[in-house]
């Protein structure tokens, strides 16, 4: 069953609509200098994922199908015919799901500091631990542990504040949930080099999460892609720098017809 997601709808009828789907554990503000960017050019909507930011709590598992299934729901209800969809971490492995679940709205496919592979048994015992404590202990043990990790240690104070504060803001339900449903993810390879439109795969040039070779993986696999690797970054170079990560994007949707 799908959930009634809270998003920000901005932006004109100009061009194809930019999808932004966030990463874990964060919300829709993390897109904030993306929707300031290209809202003035194409409509531009960033949702909150089932669990995280003003959208429903949902417990138990949550597959990354279900995340994909509620943006369906979602462009159906806005009656969105086709859509540019970029994902940022665990939010680009439902851009993955999105693709292989509605492929045939999908103008344009950008994955940002993520990967492809399925979950490995250490890390799936690692993700479930995981979740184990957010239900126990809260957020913010968590996030002051992964912070440095999220954004590198020299990125500006308030990006730094943001992240934490998104981390800290949400729901440990959620979260877990999302963990629990990760663990169980497929292996979105051969997906990817079936994909018939272009790709922009991005990465920070310090991410220790999905380092670059991972993000040169992906450009392999994809059979139209181009990869930037983003100076002065960690794992959200489209926060730590978004003017680097905007031009990269902007780029991108020159080449996309409409």
């Amino acid at each position: 069953m799908t959930v009634s997601l809270a998003y920000e709808d901005k932006g004109t009828a100009t061009g194809v609509p930019l999808l932004l789907v966030h990463g874990h554990p964060f919300d829709r503000t993390m897109w904030t200098p993306q929707i300031a960017a290209f809202a003035p050019h194409r409509r531009v909507l960033a949702p909150d994922l089932r669990g995280y930011g003003a959208s429903p709590v949902v417990p138990g598992i949550t597959p990354l199908a279900a995340f994909a299934a509620d943006i369906e729901a979602l462009l159906d209800e806005l009656e969105l015919e086709s859509v540019v969809v970029v994902g940022l971490s665990m939010g680009g492995q439902i851009a993955m799901e999105c693709y292989d679940r509605f492929g045939d709205r999908i103008r344009g496919l950008v994955l940002a500091d993520t990967f492809a592979e399925p979950e490995t048994p250490e890390g799936k015992r690692t993700r479930n631990a995981m979740a184990d404590r957010l239900l126990r202990e809260g957020m913010r043990g968590y996030a002051d542990e992964v912070l440095h990790k999220m954004v590198a240690p020299y990125a500006d104070p308030d990006v730094r504040a943001h992240v934490h504060r998104m981390m800290t803001a949400t729901a440990p339900e959620g979260a877990a949930a999302a963990l629990r449903g990760r663990a169980e993810r497929p292996d979105y390879r051969p997906l990817l080099a079936r994909v018939t439109v272009p790709a922009l795969v991005v990465v920070g040039e310090d991410d220790e999460y999905t380092p670059v070779p991972v993000a040169e993986t992906l450009h392999a696999l994809l059979p139209d892609s181009t990869l930037r690797v983003v100076k002065g970054a960690a794992h959200m170079p489209n926060l730590e720098r978004p003017e680097d990560f905007n031009a990269a994007l902007a780029d991108f949707l020159a080449r996309i017809p409409g």
